[in-house]
C-alpha cells in the first residue's frame, strides 16, 4: 500500500514520473549525503584542518559505502534525522580516520546539501522537458497560427483571434520560467554549512573560505549559512508551481476547446467505460489536477518558513512531506505537457 499517487502500483501510471522519483530515492539522498562527507573531508584536508590521508581515506570510502538502511530507518524515530547514525556506520567502517569524519558539521548541513545536490540534478530534466514543450507549442504556431479562434472573455464569446493569439498565452509563461529557472541554477541551488548553530565556530576566520571550498567539491553555489533562512527553498517550491500553472492553465484551455469541439483535434484522448464514443481530454485533465495540486502545496512550504531561532525541526520536516510531492507533480505535469501539445493535430476552426 502507498499513500501516494505518484508512486502507486495504479495512479502513478496516470501521475507517476520515475526519472523524477529517482532524485527522491533512497539511494540518491544516500549518495548525496556521502558525497557531502567526502568533499568536506577533501576541503578540510586543502585547508590543513585535517590529514590529507584521513581525507583520503573518507573518500574512498564514502564512493563505495553502502549504509544499513534499516539501522538508519530505527535511528532516525529517535533522532528526528539519519545523519547521527549515518556518521556512526561511516566512522566505525573508515578505522582510524573516524575522528576527522563530519568535522565542524551538523546534521542540517549533510541534509540541507544533499537535498541541493539533488534538486539541481533535477532541475536539469525541468529545463530540458520544458524546451520540448516549448519547440512543440512553436511548432504548432507555425502550421496553425493563422487559423481563426473564438475569443472568450469571462467565458462568453468574445472576438475573434488567431491560434497564434491563444498559444503565444500557453508558450510565453513557459518561456518567463525557464529564464527564472537559469537565474535559480545560478545561486539558489547552495550548499549548506554552518556546524552546530549557523556560526561555524570550529573554524573562527577560516569558515567562510572553508564553506567556499566545500561549495566548489560539490558543484554547488556558495552562499552564507541558510539553515534557518527557507526562503530559497520556498523559491525554489515556488517555480514548480508556477510551471504547473501555466501548464494547468494550458490544459484547461485544450479541455475546453475539446469539449466546445470543431477548433482543436487530438489524437490519444481517453476512452469511456459507458460511452464508446467518447474520447476524453485525460491529459488536459490532469494538467489542471497538477495546477492545483501544487498551488495548494505551496502554501505549506510558506508555513515552512517560519523556522524558529538558529533551527526548526517542525518547519524542517514539513519541506520533506511536501518538496518531493511538488517535484513529483511538476514532473508529471512536463511529461503530460509534452505529450499533449504533440498530440494536438489540429488548431483553428473547422476549414480556417
Amino acid at each position: 500500500m502507498t499513500y501516494s499517487a505518484f508512486d502507486h502500483p495504479i495512479l502513478s501510471g496516470l501521475v507517476g514520473d520515475p526519472e523524477i522519483a529517482a532524485f527522491f530515492s533512497v539511494d540518491a539522498d544516500l549518495k548525496a549525503m556521502l558525497a557531502f562527507e567526502a568533499a568536506l573531508a577533501t576541503a578540510q584536508a586543502r585547508h590543513g584542518l585535517i590529514p590529507m590521508d584521513a581525507a583520503e581515506q573518507i573518500a574512498t570510502l564514502c564512493a563505495t559505502f553502502r549504509p544499513n538502511v534499516d539501522a538508519l530507518r530505527q535511528s532516525v524515530a529517535a533522532d528526528g534525522v539519519l545523519v547521527p547514525e549515518l556518521v556512526r556506520q561511516i566512522r566505525k567502517a573508515v578505522g582510524d580516520a573516524a575522528i576527522h569524519v563530519h568535522f565542524g558539521a551538523t546534521s542540517q548541513d549533510v541534509i540541507d546539501t544533499s537535498l541541493m545536490l539533488r534538486l539541481k540534478a533535477a532541475c536539469g530534466l525541468v529545463r530540458a522537458r520544458l524546451s520540448s514543450i516549448i519547440n512543440t507549442m512553436t511548432a504548432l504556431e507555425t502550421e496553425h497560427g493563422t487559423a481563426e479562434l473564438t475569443g472568450y472573455t469571462r467565458m462568453q464569446t468574445a472576438i475573434p483571434i488567431t491560434v497564434a493569439d491563444r498559444v503565444h498565452s500557453w508558450r510565453a509563461p513557459l518561456e518567463r520560467h525557464k529564464a527564472r529557472l537559469a537565474a535559480l541554477d545560478e545561486t539558489a541551488f547552495a550548499v549548506q554549512f554552518g556546524g552546530a548553530a549557523g556560526t561555524l565556530e570550529k573554524f573562527a576566520s577560516k569558515g567562510p573560505t572553508l564553506r567556499s571550498a566545500l561549495a566548489a567539491e560539490l558543484g554547488l553555489a556558495t552562499q552564507p549559512q541558510w539553515q534557518s533562512q527557507r526562503d530559497g527553498i520556498a523559491e525554489i517550491a515556488g517555480l514548480f508551481s508556477l510551471i504547473t500553472g501555466s501548464l494547468g492553465k494550458f490544459g484547461q484551455d485544450v479541455a475546453l476547446m475539446a469539449e466546445l469541439g470543431g477548433e482543436i483535434a487530438l489524437s490519444g484522448g481517453g476512452a469511456s467505460s459507458a460511452m464508446p464514443h467518447k474520447q476524453n481530454p485525460v491529459a488536459a485533465e490532469v494538467l489542471v489536477s497538477l495546477a492545483r495540486f501544487n498551488a495548494v502545496q505551496l502554501s505549506g512550504m510558506h508555513q515552512a518558513l517560519v523556522h524558529e531561532q538558529e533551527r526548526s525541526g517542525a518547519a524542517w520536516t514539513l519541506e520533506w512531506l511536501i518538496l518531493p510531492q511538488m517535484a513529483g507533480a511538476l514532473a508529471a505535469s512536463l511529461r503530460i505537457g509534452i505529450s499533449l501539445s504533440g498530440n494536438i493535430t489540429r488548431l483553428g476552426k473547422t476549414g480556417g
